[in-house]
């Protein structure tokens, strides 16, 4: 098991900044990538950036140059950093761990930017 814990989700006015954190506990063991998603609400969970363990990030389109993921391997922790943010960055972010065998999820922080 793999258990993932969300934090520092909250309201934000358009162009500021905040930082998602994700606890990652449990059998961290081969682990292959880690991300983070989002869910706009009565839409799908899209990708908003992934990390491969020893690789390089990647994003989408949408956040490119204001979102940076990064991972801290003492610390077991995953960060998205969010900047110049945007109210269609409006969501429930979640993060993710996914090995070969299987993915984990975290339960969610909102994060609601105002206009």
């Amino acid at each position: 098991q793999v258990q993932l814990v969300e934090s520092g989700g909250g309201l934000v006015q358009a162009g500021g900044s905040l930082r998602l954190s994700c606890a990652v506990s449990g059998n961290i063991f081969s682990i292959k990538a880690m991300g983070w998603y989002r869910r706009v609400p009565g839409k799908q969970r899209e990708l908003v950036a992934t990390i491969p363990t020893g690789g390089s990030a990647k994003y989408a389109d949408s956040v490119k140059g204001r979102f940076t993921i990064s991972r801290d391997y003492v610390k077991n922790t995953v960060t998205l950093r969010m900047n110049s943010l945007k109210p269609e960055d409006t969501a429930v972010y979640y993060c993710n761990a996914d090995k070969y065998t299987t993915t984990y999820w975290g339960q969610g922080t909102q994060v609601t930017v105002s206009s």
